[in-house]
């Protein structure tokens, strides 16, 4: 029985069982079909003879506790329902590739390297091995370079271009990224044969990539290292990076700058940039998401009154609010457009808490008109709900 059979064919639904069935489940199910479709009782009905092959051949395999763990294990790893290859199969019934599967599983390319059989391994029948992909030398993408950036709170908000100094690896001057000193050329390195990478297959199932111990996952080794890289074909570099912090940007937020990180070696692409913001703190407003927060001090009469206060605003210009009569301590208001910059470019809103002062002194005349006003109002027992039955 082929690797291709094992992953094509769902030899429970074969057998009628669910997948969870236990032996004497499956073996039942079994016989129950052998005796219906057995040559013996269907003399000449070539349908019957195949539906018999079929089912003898799904209980060789989960009749027999060893390889139906390994068969359970081989569907598990390749997706629930089987694997279809790309040619079809008995159940895909599909027009294919016109491909061998051998190519697949089995047959080295030609460059030497292994199959996928190679990494199922004894899954299949066959030892684990270590195994190494062979190519040519391939460009390697540059690293990834983290850094922060501390702004003001309004520059968050609208957003700012900062100048960033980079200190990052780049390919070496004197050797142009080489690693090899001037007048000769690096070879490709025989063991992961100019990959960078060796792949290790461990219990004939699970596979391991790592970089090459060898050339340390550049694929390429040197007789006569570079005497200003010491043979790793990079060299520091400092430069003066213009970074657009976008506006609406939160403290401690991670930004990505595609492409800005260091360079990649024989063609790679760039890695990237990675920003981490931090933003400070202002004197008197707050963020809420897009919005922003302020806390406003009124006095006692403005708040029983009623007034008509300005506010400041980020930007530097005050707007009027008018406080209702009759406000209370902790009371939100809302100054539509003057919050942060959304993404879409526009403003969220300005949002105040109301904060009633009470007086700390008050003049003898102060005291005598308060004393006439709680007369006046013959307010109720504020304090009454709080000592009523539980």
């Amino acid at each position: 029985m082929s690797t291709k059979d094992w992953l094509e064919k769902d030899f429970y639904k074969v057998l009628g069982v669910s997948k969870t069935a236990e032996a004497d489940e499956i073996k039942k199910a079994y016989r129950k079909l052998a005796r219906k479709y057995h040559p013996d009782s269907n003399a000449g009905d070539a349908s019957a003879e195949a539906k018999f092959k079929e089912v003898s051949e799904a209980y060789d395999v989960v009749g027999d506790a060893k390889k139906r763990k390994e068969y359970d294990e081989a569907r598990r790893l390749f997706g629930s329902g089987g694997f279809r290859m790309p040619g079809g199969g008995a159940q895909g019934g599909g027009q294919g590739f016109g491909f061998d599967v051998g190519d697949l599983f089995n047959r080295s390319g030609s460059t030497g390297g292994g199959g996928l059989g190679d990494i199922l391994g004894g899954m299949f029948g066959g030892g684990g091995r270590t195994t190494t992909t062979t190519s040519t030398a391939r460009p390697r993408r540059g690293a990834d370079i983290e850094t922060e950036a501390t702004i003001e709170f309004a520059e968050a908000v609208n957003g700012v271009t900062v100048g960033l100094r980079m200190t990052s690896d780049e390919p070496c001057k004197t050797c142009r990224g080489t690693g090899a000193k001037y007048g000769t050329v690096p070879k490709v390195c025989l063991k992961c044969e100019g990959t960078g990478m060796q792949t290790s297959v461990q219990g004939g199932v699970f596979a391991m990539t790592e970089p090459c111990t060898e050339c340390k996952g550049r694929g390429l080794v040197v007789d006569q290292p570079c005497e200003t890289c010491h043979g790793s074909g990079r060299g520091q570099s400092s430069k003066t990076m213009q970074v657009r912090i976008p506006a609406g940007v939160q403290d401690g937020q991670r930004i990505r700058l595609k492409g800005k990180g260091a360079a990649g070696e024989r063609g790679g692409p760039a890695g990237d940039l990675y920003v981490t913001v931090h933003v400070k703190s202002h004197r008197i407003f707050g963020r809420q998401g897009e919005h922003l927060t302020l806390a406003v001090p009124v006095s006692f009469t403005e708040a029983a009154l009623g007034a008509e206060i300005k506010v400041p605003t980020l930007d530097g210009l005050p707007v009027t609010v008018r406080i209702p009569a009759g406000t209370a301590n902790g009371s939100k208001l809302r100054v539509r457009g003057k919050g942060s910059v959304r993404r879409d470019g526009t403003k969220g809103d300005l949002l105040l808490t109301i904060e009633v002062q009470v007086p700390h002194e008050l003049s003898d005349e102060q005291r005598t008109k308060l004393q006439e006003f709680s007369s006046a109002s013959a307010q109720p027992d504020l304090r009454a709900g709080l000592f009523g039955s539980s």
